[in-house]
């Protein structure tokens, strides 16, 4: 991250420590020793390595699990992106707060709680909102086709309330939060970061979002090209990019994820918009990206080429495109079996099962591949 990028009272904020190595070469050790041939449960061992290591445990474990929903307006709609009007934003948020999305049933069978936060939402929200966290500083971004999203003061800021959010969740002894957004307009911000930050062609990165046709696809296209040339965001400096062309809830997702990798707590991304959170997170702390895992791979084409980008593999592919954080917590008892086949299958020598060639697998040669934990 660029020294112009921050301010000087954010000194060590955004400082995340590796998780540990030793504890991820100590997992893998197990994994090889338990009674299955080796590297045969795929995936869900490398999830249980990296979260060993991010847990710094030999035996680590997934008991506080969070669901954060950040919402917010973009003023990027006034140019005719989305399918839906913009009032479906706070229509939502308090669909989030009733329990009736499809998120809300999620963490229901997943046994999670959930935070709504109101990063910048523009119109009133129907019912209850006792229960929402305010973050807003604004009913919602500018236009970025007519100039920045937002001020660059107000970039900062929204990150800083992230991390402080992510934070508080940790000392409440969250050990997982999974992220996820709601935001008419939103894919076309998470396009435009995309594109600026991967240096891909706003064509390329763009796709059909809440059920555009091509033709309105090609044109918010166009919007993102437009914005980028009139802006010009530095991919240098994710803040800056996140103040001409992101968003209020982006920002605040990433601010959570940098919190979550502070303190060395699971995070996982669920779509388009909060990985386009994930790419602002990578550039400013590029050792954050251990403390991800990707949930699923939807059928947004910026979001496939940011995941590679990334270097992470998604849990499932369903084709989903919802967002809300519904793939995030979709993938929370994939975690949870990783985690529990760790710990709790026997090794060969305690079950007095024979390994490879009716020998002990311990100590052989044969093992795992052995990528970093979070591909």
């Amino acid at each position: 991250m660029s020294d112009s990028d921050i301010s000087p009272d954010d000194n060590g904020l955004f400082i995340i420590k590796p998780i540990s190595s030793n504890h991820v070469d100590a997992a893998r050790a197990r994994q090889e020793t338990l009674t299955k041939p080796a590297g045969s449960l795929g995936r869900l061992e490398d999830i249980a390595c990296q979260i060993a290591g991010i847990q710094h445990s030999d035996t680590p474990s997934i008991t506080n699990k969070w669901v954060v929903i950040a919402a917010a307006d973009h003023g990027v709609v006034n140019e005719g992106v989305s399918a839906f009007p913009q009032a479906v934003t706070a229509q939502m948020v308090a669909n989030f707060l009733n329990g009736g999305a499809a998120v809300s049933a999620l963490a229901r069978q997943a046994n999670a709680q959930v935070k709504i936060v109101n990063a910048g939402v523009a119109n009133p929200i129907p019912g209850d909102t006792s229960k929402l966290v305010d973050a807003k500083f604004a009913d919602g971004t500018a236009n970025f086709a007519q100039g920045p999203a937002m001020p660059h003061k107000q970039a900062g800021e929204i990150l800083r309330k992230g991390i402080a959010f992510a934070q508080q969740l940790s000392k409440e002894g969250a050990d997982l939060i999974a992220v996820g957004e709601m935001g008419i307009g939103n894919t076309t911000a998470a396009s435009a970061i995309t594109s600026v930050m991967l240096n891909e062609s706003p064509k390329t990165v763009t796709g059909h979002g809440t059920g555009i046709d091509e033709v309105t696809r090609l044109k918010k296209a166009y919007v993102v090209s437009k914005a980028i040339n009139l802006n010009q965001p530095d991919a240098r400096k994710p803040v800056d990019v996140l103040a001409k062309v992101g968003g209020y809830e982006i920002g605040f997702l990433a601010g959570v994820i940098l919190g979550a990798a502070k303190t060395q707590t699971l995070v996982i991304l669920d779509g388009f918009i909060s990985t386009s959170a994930a790419l602002i997170a990578a550039a400013i702390a590029p050792t954050a990206k251990r403390y991800m895992l990707a949930s699923h791979k939807s059928v947004e084409p910026g979001h496939i080429l940011t995941l590679e980008h990334l270097g992470l593999k998604p849990a499932v592919d369903l084709d989903m495109r919802l967002g809300e954080a519904s793939g995030a917590v979709l993938s929370i008892p994939i975690v949870e079996s990783a985690v529990r086949l760790h710990n709790e299958m026997a090794t060969f020598e305690e079950a007095q099962v024979s390994g490879r060639d009716g020998a002990s697998t311990e100590g052989s040669p044969e093992t795992i591949d052995s990528e970093p934990a979070t591909q």
